[in-house]
């Protein structure tokens, strides 16, 4: 059994069921000192084919006119209730993101951020996604970069995030956890998902980026889905909180030559943290997955307790590379063998 097929999930389509009923739609939108971009990124909300129900608005301690411009953009428009709530002190992107979701109480739940700028069927087209597929937990989406001004960097988020063809055809197999399980290809200003995906994604672990975790429950647990149309644009500028790195050869070679410092005791605390997530779930998740959960966690916590001197590093490499480990678990595959080789040690 090759490492897709073991992750295979059955389809449960019911073609003779009724019709499901709309679902309500809340969106769960972050801002910190958003003033520049939030009334264009609002104003792509309300222009929805479909509206939302509601937008949760949670602000991080903003020292701008953030609230206000929101406030002033929703005024007129009762059809779509605006929850607003303000932190004293920041949380930070994913404890805020956490705090929004949480006071949804839409059947799906739109992840947005303060920048972007939605196109009017971003909303219809992901409904209608859960709408056919009973079965679907979590859909995401391609998205068209743009500038500071909204035009077009000529490039894709799946162009800069390398998603490839087979990754693509997993995920639209049904066998998205064994791309997940390896690295994460969804962006969170991009995704909806069902409100039943909370029941095990809540509480958000403390290493993880919020859509990262949503996206690793959803994979681990039932169904989702990438669709491959650009439904918004994803705006790049000098203020993004959380932004997307070019991968261009002279990155890639930097990171590789880099010390390790945190980075692998960081990737082995959160595959620890999904590891137990999983285990809790007891009869939630199949036995592949927890097996895989407990092998990824095994792997990185190898792969973090590697010794300072790149000789001694050799013999347990090559051991997980015997295992499959990086294949199967690693993000850039046998590059990260490599990485693991050649690394400096750091502090």
């Amino acid at each position: 059994m090759n490492v897709v097929s073991q992750f295979l999930r059955p389809q449960r389509n019911d073609p003779g069921a009724a019709p499901p009923m709309s679902p309500t739609i809340s969106v769960a939108l972050c801002t910190h000192n958003g003033e520049r971009f939030l009334e264009e990124q609002l104003r792509s909300i309300l222009a929805q084919s479909v509206p939302p129900s509601e937008i949760v608005l949670a602000d991080d301690a903003s020292t701008d006119e953030t609230v206000e411009i929101a406030r002033r953009v929703m005024a007129g428009r009762p059809e779509v209730t605006l929850i607003v709530q303000r932190n004293p002190v920041a949380l930070g992107v994913t404890a805020n993101f956490e705090s929004a979701i949480r006071r949804c109480t839409g059947d799906l739940i739109a992840l947005c951020d303060q920048d972007d700028i939605w196109h009017p069927g971003r909303l219809a087209r992901a409904s209608r996604e859960f709408d056919t597929r009973p079965e679907l937990d979590l859909v995401f989406t391609n998205a068209r970069l743009v500038d500071t001004r909204g035009e077009s960097l000529d490039r894709t988020i799946f162009d800069v995030l390398e998603v490839r063809a087979a990754d693509l055809a997993a995920v639209h197999a049904g066998a998205g956890f064994s791309v997940f399980i390896k690295r994460n290809i969804a962006t969170g200003a991009t995704m909806m998902f069902r409100r039943r995906l909370l029941d095990v994604a809540l509480p958000f672990a403390p290493d993880w980026v919020h859509d990262e975790w949503l996206a690793m429950l959803a994979a681990a647990t039932g169904q989702l889905e990438a669709i491959e149309e650009e439904l918004i644009d994803y705006r790049q500028h000098d203020t993004n909180q959380i932004g997307v790195d070019y991968p261009t050869l002279r990155r890639k070679v930097m990171r590789a030559l880099e010390p390790r410092h945190g980075r692998n005791a960081r990737l082995a605390r959160r595959s620890v943290q999904f590891r137990d997530r999983v285990e809790s779930l007891d009869s939630r998740v199949t036995s592949p997955v927890r097996l895989a959960a407990r092998t990824k966690a095994e792997s990185e916590t190898l792969r973090a307790s590697l010794p300072s001197s790149r000789l001694r590093r050799v013999a347990p490499v090559l051991r997980a590379h015997r295992r499959g480990w990086y294949s199967t678990y690693a993000s850039q595959g046998r590059l990260d063998m490599v990485r693991d080789l050649l690394q400096p040690h750091g502090d």
